[in-house]
């Protein structure tokens, strides 16, 4: 019963924080919200109208280990692909599937430069992963650097910086290092994606590594690239990791 209380408290204070957030976004208090969906007027405090957030397709209940939708009643937490052959991933949450209105919000800011629907992303991921077990440090998975320069931003720090400040969990944003320029993951198919990402990232430093990290990026489609970020932590003597995305694609 004790626990049940405290967990309601945790989420009421998440809220709390959360609110206090976007109502200090200055923008918010020069302009209405809008739903960056369909236009029309958003909800108080969230770039979403009423219809929008209600057709969200917030994560059904899946594996722990991969966050693929798991089949109904309640059974097993673990899914068989991931008994068989365990990820490096200690768990993997995500907020929501990847579909609309989703598939049309991340690829715009990710590949266009659209931050309001990253603002937008991490706050569902907020929402979503409120009542998660704490982690010492959320680290983004990291852009090169060309295509950092390339792109201007690095889209899962953006999401992150958000986040971390919500949960009041420490930003390491500069223990994974991305060391090798790999090909755009989407133009791969579930083979390619792997072998591009041998040894494509590095972590930097190894004295001080926290204990648990979790992984931070906008969508997971096969699990490649946050296996090799995952493996490269462990590797270093990071003794678990976990992911948190914003989309699953199915």
């Amino acid at each position: 019963m004790q626990e049940a209380v405290n967990q309601r408290e945790h989420a009421f204070g998440i809220r709390e924080r959360l609110g206090f957030w976007l109502r200090n976004d200055a923008a918010r208090l020069l302009f209405p919200s809008r739903c960056l969906a369909c236009e029309a007027p958003g909800v108080e405090g969230l770039d979403l109208c009423p219809v929008c957030l209600a057709a969200l397709p917030w994560q059904p209940r899946a594996c722990i280990r991969c966050a693929l939708p798991l089949p109904q009643p309640a059974g097993d937490d673990t899914c068989a692909a991931c008994l068989t052959e365990p990820p490096p991933l200690a768990a993997c949450h995500a907020a929501c599937r990847y579909q609309a209105p989703l598939d049309r919000l991340l690829p715009r800011f990710k590949f266009h430069g659209d931050l309001a629907a990253g603002r937008l992303m991490s706050q569902l991921m907020a929402r979503a992963f409120a009542g998660l077990p704490r982690p010492a440090a959320l680290v983004p998975v990291p852009l090169h650097r060309a295509r950092l320069r390339q792109r201007g931003y690095d889209q899962a720090l953006e999401l992150a910086k958000p986040l971390a400040a919500v949960l009041e969990v420490d930003l390491q944003a500069g223990l994974l290092r991305r060391q090798r320029h790999t090909r755009a993951q989407s133009t791969l198919d579930a083979a390619s994606r792997r072998e591009n990402l041998l040894d494509a990232f590095v972590v930097s430093g190894s004295g001080g590594l926290p204990g648990h990290v979790v992984l931070v990026d906008d969508v997971m489609t096969t699990g490649a690239t946050l296996h090799a970020a995952a493996e490269a932590l462990l590797d270093a003597g990071v003794r678990r990791v976990d992911a948190w995305v914003c989309g699953r694609a199915l």
